[in-house]
């Protein structure tokens, strides 16, 4: 068995996260206090208290979901070594959009507190960055269908795929007007639902350029090593395995869109037979069963388990 531990992204983010680890698990009780200490302000408490308005801010969503994902895997490692077990070094890293500061962390890239301080400063970037973007949700659409979907929306303007989910779902991103125009164009290709978002960032659109370009300054000034196990990258799943790559990839995601389905297949084609859903919810766990059916999907939020942390078994995990 090939293990992969995989991050999520913005979007996983709920009132009440983490609280029940923290007062679980040490090591997750550390974690937070480590990343408030970074920040200079309660990151934990919005993220254990709400009011949900705030926590879903860009600004906050994304260093509270960093916060919690890490804190899950060093519960896991936590409670994995008080029973004698090592947890596996696994195949591949992968996050979704900012779930990569989060596996980058997990993959020794970026310490705890360079990594929280630099997402803090991407959802800043992203939230001042082209205040004018729109997104929508495109559900049902036939794959074969996108280069027309495409084509709709760049006659009205700057338009992308920003995420492709799951085979028949993606995320459209880009100037409103392009955006509204594919959402429209949609239905008349087969679409079940086109759903704008209520989101004024076009993430990982061109329009992210004035983004990128602030957190290339940002990360020119850290620390990146090279991970410990390959991550894969966001747009097209290259494996990326020194630290330069890593830097590299932080700016350029930000403008260019997450093939999740590409990367989950990837992982399967490699030898992948378990992936790790690391951080709050259960997002992923679902767009890996409709992409791999035969990957074994684990997350690690689960309400029932002890502080919501379900302990996968790697009793026949391969080192990577």
């Amino acid at each position: 068995m090939l293990v992969a531990f995989i991050f999520p992204g913005q979007g996983s983010q709920s009132v009440g996260m983490g609280r029940d680890l923290a007062a679980f698990s040490p090591a997750a009780a550390a974690v937070f206090a480590e990343v408030d200490a970074a920040l200079g302000e309660p990151i934990s408490r919005l993220a254990f208290d709400g009011p949900a308005e705030d926590l879903d801010l860009t600004i906050n969503a994304q260093p509270a979901l960093l916060a919690t994902s890490i804190a899950y895997l060093r519960a896991l490692a936590e409670q994995s070594a008080a029973v004698g077990i090592d947890l596996p070094t696994p195949a591949f890293y992968a996050g979704h959009s900012m779930g990569q500061y989060s596996a980058m962390v997990a993959a020794g890239v970026l310490g705890l507190a360079d990594g929280i301080r630099a997402v803090r400063e991407r959802g800043r970037q992203m939230q001042a960055s082209a205040p004018d973007g729109a997104m929508a949700a495109i559900i049902g659409l036939d794959d074969a269908r996108l280069p027309e979907l495409i084509a709709a929306g760049e006659r009205a303007g700057i338009f992308t795929v920003a995420n492709r989910n799951s085979p028949g779902q993606v995320v459209v991103s880009g100037e409103r007007a392009a955006v509204e125009a594919a959402a429209e164009a949609a239905k008349t290709l087969g679409a079940k639902r086109a759903l704008l978002l209520p989101v004024s960032v076009a993430a990982h659109s061109p329009l992210m350029a004035r983004a990128a370009d602030g957190m290339r300054a940002v990360l020119a000034g850290l620390t990146f090593n090279d991970p410990s196990a390959p991550l894969l990258a966001n747009a097209d799943a290259h494996p990326l395995t020194t630290g330069e790559q890593c830097r590299a990839e932080l700016i350029e995601h930000l403008t260019r869109g997450v093939d999740w389905v590409r990367i989950v297949e990837t992982m399967a084609a490699a030898g992948v037979t378990r992936a790790v859903e690391v951080g709050p919810g259960k997002v992923l766990t679902g767009l890996v069963k409709r992409i791999a059916p035969d990957v074994d999907i684990s997350p690690l939020d689960e309400a029932g388990a002890p502080g919501r942390l379900a302990m996968p078994s790697f009793e026949s995990a391969v080192p990577a």
